[in-house]
């Protein structure tokens, strides 16, 4: 994936992200090692909620280390931010 790509593919999944952390009241740095860790959730009914939301979060890892990995990548290419800069409509 292109930088430009991971970058919107980034902000999708932040903004599914944030509409969990509002639902639930809880940052997903927070969220995340703790349901790794073994906390349930209180209600059977987050069950279903709390997974889509792990996996979302450790997706966003994910494409945010290949994204500082395409970053340097072109940066040690061009030597700069040439290449990096898109400005959309």
């Amino acid at each position: 994936m292109t930088a430009q790509q991971l970058l919107a593919d980034i902000h999708s999944l932040e903004a599914e992200l944030i509409a969990f952390e509002r639902k639930y009241g809880i940052r997903s740095e927070i969220f995340y090692p703790a349901y790794m860790g073994g906390d349930e959730p209180e209600n059977d009914a987050w069950a279903l909620d709390f997974g889509e939301w792990a996996s979302v979060y450790r997706t966003w890892l994910t494409r945010q280390a290949e994204y500082r990995n395409e970053i340097e990548r072109v940066q040690s290419d061009k030597g700069s931010l040439a290449g990096l800069i898109h400005v959309s409509a």
